[in-house]
């Protein structure tokens, strides 16, 4: 499977995303190796029973594939939304 050339709308950001896929992940209970963080969707998709491969997957549809990639972006969501509460609590606790 070809990694598709993602764009941050902050530069320099790629590296500290994947480490925080890495640790959001490992979190909800999957190993995740930190150099591959990628590499934690063929774990997901197997967990959902989406036979995920890296030799090719054409014969997968688009809501099967994107089962895998919800569940990752939907934990990493939410933990940003936890970030950011928890981030306005302690804000507003110094006023």
């Amino acid at each position: 499977m070809s990694r598709r050339n993602r764009k941050y709308s902050v530069p320099g950001v790629a590296r500290d995303m994947q480490t925080f896929k890495a640790e959001v992940m490992r979190r909800e209970g999957y190993d995740v190796d930190p150099n591959r963080p990628d590499d934690v969707k063929y774990e997901v998709a197997k967990d959902l029973g989406v036979p995920l491969s890296p030799d090719g997957n054409g014969e997968l549809t688009t809501e099967s594939v994107g089962h895998v990639g919800g569940k990752i972006g939907g934990s990493m969501v939410r933990e940003m939304i936890r970030l950011a509460q928890q981030q306005l609590a302690e804000k507003d606790g110094q006023k």
